[in-house]
């Protein structure tokens, strides 16, 4: 767990994303909770980063619009997500999962691509 965590963490801190699509599949395959669990747990873990990034820029200037309509939506869609994924199957719920995380994978590549081929 610690290992997968670090990783996670280090790839996190790298890559500069959220880190849920990492930490779920890491929940799954290497601590080996259940779909629902990891991502009620990769929320929580996401959360708590959050708030330690949100301390590191306190001072910076922000979009506070920007942040409001944001965390709006979000929270809607949190509370959607939620109350839908009680109603789905948990193999399901993995290959959409699967299927998100290659697609986005393909459009991270498409998008980067000259920045990949300049250097």
């Amino acid at each position: 767990m610690l290992a997968s965590g670090l990783g996670v963490g280090l790839l996190t801190g790298i890559l500069g994303v959220g880190g849920g699509f990492l930490i779920v599949p890491a929940l799954v395959m290497f601590v080996g909770l259940p779909m629902q669990v990891a991502v009620g747990t990769s929320l929580v873990i996401i959360a708590l980063n959050s708030f330690a990034g949100l301390a590191g820029h306190l001072g910076e200037s922000a979009n506070l619009l920007l942040i409001v309509i944001f965390t709006l939506a979000g929270l809607a869609g949190t509370f959607a997500g939620t109350r839908l994924n009680k109603h789905l199957p948990a193999e399901k719920v993995q290959k959409l999962f699967a299927w998100f995380v290659m697609v986005l994978a393909i459009f991270l590549l498409v998008d980067n691509f000259h920045k990949i081929i300049i250097r």
